[in-house]
């Protein structure tokens, strides 16, 4: 940044050209953990810039944790607030602490695949899907030849549009939905239209890494929020909300990923108050709500929302189809416009073949029957897991839907010494600082009981079980 860059600008800018220049340096570690900063009079100096600006863009950084302040001494970078750069040239195991390696992870070619939070593709009725691809180029000959609109196949967003009012009573039309390549991409495309440096995006702890790392790429202030089986402490929710005045909350609240909590109604109600209060967005993923074990969860955030403070994500990769690779955003028309001018700059819509496919197979009759083996048959696997791992001493909370186990390893267990010897043995899971914005959960993992049959499960965990064991022991 030249001095010019800063001068050139209305002055109440000055600041925010000051700290982002700060915090890209730290970003870069060219100023590392605990060195200490310019003092605010020589980088005042430098730019030709009152001190003042030095200062407010310092109490800033402080304020958003990426510097600590030394009384009489200065300002020093805060730990956790640079970029992996390139730190460690493995991206599984070294450096899964300080890189959201969740995709490294999954592409491990390994036999015990507990890392993957998706479906057993043999838990699908593949023959039946298969009757299907053939109906849709019966009923669409020319499908292979035509782009979907960028917002998404008329078809399928009226079919979306009924399913998701009738089930939750809500009041939504056709042109308040989009199509996507799944939630990833939405996350990205809601990353981009909302989100510019220097705005706080409020997360729960642990959450979705890859939201974490569109969040940041986006130069967002990332604050926190622990999620507990019982839900968040609303006062301190409510707290950060004052204080922060948070642009979004992103949250997963129906068997979150990686916890499996899912948050009560009465505190669904209560955050949809207290954005609607802050005039905070929340950003609502859904990604399984159909796997539930028991009782269906309440309904989603969005079902109580009348003010229009909540984006609703409902994907259905991870159990419908994970190769159609189709998710929805329902929200107001107003941020849809922004959304799809943002996504025709990527693509021209999600892929018309399968979003035919997609509406023909969902919402047949036998695949909604279908819906209640699949809840069967995980949760005989989320039972096997935890079969296997009850004499363990380890801690978890028995999740009543969805894919994962969220567990309480020992303290004195070396969880990278752990993975590196899993991959070794051919399993693997996920450390839990990649879930972790703060990147400390360094005793809990995430295993998935989801995609590996039953025999593969107990075979695999047999394993796993006989070498965290060694590890402990040596």
């Amino acid at each position: 940044m030249r001095r010019d860059t800063l001068t050139n600008v209305h002055s109440d800018k000055l600041f925010e050209q000051v700290y982002d220049y700060v915090l890209e340096r730290i970003r870069r570690r060219e100023w590392k953990e605990h060195e200490k900063l310019p003092s605010i009079r020589a980088l005042a100096a430098e730019f030709q810039i009152h001190r003042l600006t030095v200062l407010k863009a310092y109490q800033l950084l402080k304020q958003n944790n990426k510097v600590y302040v030394k009384d009489k001494s200065g300002y020093y970078v805060q730990p956790n607030s640079s970029l992996p750069y390139d730190v460690q040239q493995d991206p599984i195991v070294s450096a899964y602490v300080h890189d959201s390696s969740l995709s490294e992870i999954h592409q491990v070619d390994a036999v015990y695949q507990f890392s993957k939070a998706l479906l057993d593709p043999n838990l699908l009725p593949n023959r039946y899907f298969s009757e299907y691809v053939k109906r849709v180029f019966d009923l669409y000959p020319k499908v292979l030849g035509t782009y979907s609109t960028t917002q998404g196949d008329v078809e399928l967003r009226e079919a979306l549009c009924r399913y998701v009012t009738d089930r939750y009573f809500v009041d939504l039309t056709k042109d308040e939905i989009m199509i996507t390549s799944g939630s990833q991409e939405a996350i990205d495309l809601l990353a981009r239209v909302m989100v510019k440096p220097r705005d706080t995006v409020l997360v729960e702890r642990p959450t979705y890494s890859p939201a974490i790392d569109v969040f940041r790429r986006q130069g967002a202030n990332i604050v926190s929020i622990d999620i507990h089986p019982v839900g968040y402490d609303l006062e301190r929710l409510e707290e950060l909300m004052q204080k922060y005045k948070p642009r979004l909350f992103y949250l997963n609240p129906t068997f979150h990923n990686p916890t499996g909590y899912t948050i009560p109604e009465e505190q669904r109600k209560r955050i949809v108050d207290l954005a609607a209060e802050y005039q905070c967005i929340l950003i609502e993923d859904d990604s399984c709500p159909d796997i539930y074990f028991g009782q269906e969860p309440p309904p989603p955030f969005f079902a109580y929302d009348t003010a229009g403070y909540t984006i609703y994500i409902r994907s259905f990769s991870k159990y419908i189809a994970p190769g159609l690779s189709i998710a929805m955003i329902a929200c107001r028309p107003s941020i849809i416009t922004y959304l799809i001018k943002a996504k025709s700059l990527s693509d021209n819509g999600a892929p018309l073949l399968n979003q035919k496919i997609f509406l023909h197979y969902f919402f047949s009759e036998r695949m909604q029957q279908h819906m209640g083996k699949l809840r069967t048959a995980l949760s005989i696997r989320r039972d096997i897991m935890e079969e296997e791992l009850s004499e363990t001493g380890w801690e978890w909370s028995s999740p009543t839907g969805g894919f994962n186990l969220w567990i309480k390893l020992p303290e004195s267990m070396p969880i990278d010494r752990l993975l590196g010897q899993s991959m070794a043995e051919s399993i693997t899971f996920v450390p839990g600082t990649i879930f972790d914005p703060l990147r400390e959960m360094k005793t809990w993992i995430r295993m998935s009981y989801s995609y590996l049959n039953e025999i593969q499960l107990r075979e695999g965990l047999q394993r796993f079980i006989r070498l965290s064991r060694t590890i402990t022991s040596s």
